[in-house]
């Protein structure tokens, strides 16, 4: 099981990169809470429990970023996610599991507790519970790579948290010979420029949405 999950990024990398789009978000807000929309949240939610293979690419735009819509969401300073990220620094992966269900449950489209999620159900060779929630991993950062292409501010890739931003760079291969030059607010967001050299620029940005 370990060899799937070594090989995670690169699967994400090679098979992930679908048409770029532009993204509406008041109409994927709109669209979450209205009932009768095929995009409804809780229409979505249950393909993306159910059956994660099934979600198109604009279904998939709307999970991950209809994140920052959402009110029941886990940042990285909760102490609940603290909890996990130790267990996890501690190699406790039966509390990895255990603690991890339950913030799923609260936030299933949180990016930090699948990738917990994942290497832990790797280490206890649970293949079926792997390979599920590595699909709903896949659905939703192919949906990032399908909101730019990092080479320009007009055309930056899209993130929801600093932490999904490092998600894309290892999912890029983006190594330490990039550096990250400038941090500059815009509406909405922040953009994180990375350079390796002149030539070689990288536009990320990071969403503040519901601020």
């Amino acid at each position: 099981m370990k060899y799937y999950f070594f090989l995670l990024l690169i699967l994400i990398s090679v098979f992930g990169f679908s048409q770029k789009s532009k993204l509406d978000f008041n109409s994927i807000e709109k669209n979450l809470n209205n009932p009768e929309s095929s995009y409804n949240y809780e229409k979505l939610i249950f393909k993306y429990k159910g059956f994660p293979k099934s979600l198109d690419s604009i279904e998939a735009e709307h999970l991950y970023y209809g994140r920052n819509f959402r009110d029941s969401i886990i940042s990285t300073s909760d102490e609940d996610f603290k909890k996990l990220a130790h267990a996890f620094k501690d190699n406790n992966f039966e509390d990895c599991i255990s603690l991890g269900k339950i913030l799923y449950n609260k936030d299933p489209t949180n990016l930090d507790v699948l990738l917990i999620l994942l290497r832990a159900y790797d280490t206890k060779h649970d293949e079926n519970n792997f390979i599920h929630h590595l699909v709903q991993f896949r659905t939703l950062t192919d949906a990032i790579k399908s909101s730019g292409d990092g080479k320009s501010e007009k055309t930056a890739y899209l993130v929801n948290t600093i932490g999904d931003e490092y998600i894309l760079l290892n999912i890029l291969n983006i190594g330490s010979d990039y550096k990250r030059q400038n941090s500059n607010p815009t509406k909405n967001g922040m953009f994180d420029v990375w350079e390796k050299d002149k030539n070689t620029v990288l536009y990320i940005k990071v969403l503040y949405l519901n601020l």
